[in-house]
């Protein structure tokens, strides 16, 4: 995975971590006509300290130019070859459940290199249905996919329950990058890369600042 590879070439994970943020900040300046950017104000973009931002950049070699800062259009193309973006990247979505579904129909991965080559599911009910144009395919296709279109990355959007037996068959499948959407922690060999989303988590997250923003108002003169 794009995010692995940085990180044996040298790159702390917190730098790889913020380097698709500063990759998003470069688009929409590209998009406003922006040929290049301080490093104070891509900094702001990113909602990074600038001392951040230029210690983050300087793993890559990137050190922009006294007076000038750094060209927008270079520095987009080094995080992306950094990122592995330069290649595309075959996705399989597993678990047609609710945010199975919502993540077939996400229109993201394309426009940022990620194809979805399959949809799958366990469910002899489910495989065979068409899915945002795409029929889900079982399980025992994964071998053939890694083999036959060079599936990279897996996507876990099953119930927290069936989401180790999901990893299994993907990593016994030749599956190397494993992005976990289901709320448990994977066992996953030492080749293998697992990213984790757990929205129930960042909303708890929220919720306690939001609370105390709520304790600091209602004492606040």
């Amino acid at each position: 995975m794009s995010t692995a590879a940085a990180t044996r070439r040298g790159v702390p994970e917190a730098s790889v971590a913020r380097l698709p943020v500063y990759l998003r900040a470069l688009a929409a300046l590209a998009d406003e006509g922006t040929e290049s950017v301080s490093s104070e104000e891509l900094a702001a973009a990113a909602g990074v300290s600038s001392a951040k931002l230029r210690k983050d950049l300087s793993h890559l070699g990137s050190y922009g130019v006294r007076g000038v800062g750094y060209d927008v259009e270079r520095l987009a193309s080094e995080i992306a070859t950094a990122l592995g973006l330069t290649q595309d990247w075959p996705v399989a979505i597993v678990g047609m459940g609710n945010l199975g579904r919502a993540l077939a129909a996400y229109r993201g991965f394309a426009e940022r290199g990620f194809r979805v080559i399959a949809l799958l599911d366990r469910d002899p009910r489910v495989v065979g249905e068409r899915v945002s144009g795409s029929r889900v395919r079982p399980m025992a296709d994964l071998a053939a996919l890694v083999e036959g279109e060079g599936l990279a990355i897996g996507v876990i959007a099953t119930p927290p329950e069936s989401a180790q037996e999901a990893c299994d068959a993907l990593v016994a499948a030749g599956v190397r990058s494993v992005l976990n959407f289901a709320p448990v922690v994977l066992t996953v060999p030492d080749a293998v890369v697992v990213r984790k989303v757990d929205l129930s988590t960042e909303l708890q997250i929220l919720a306690f600042h939001g609370q105390r923003l709520a304790v600091a108002e209602a004492v606040a003169p």
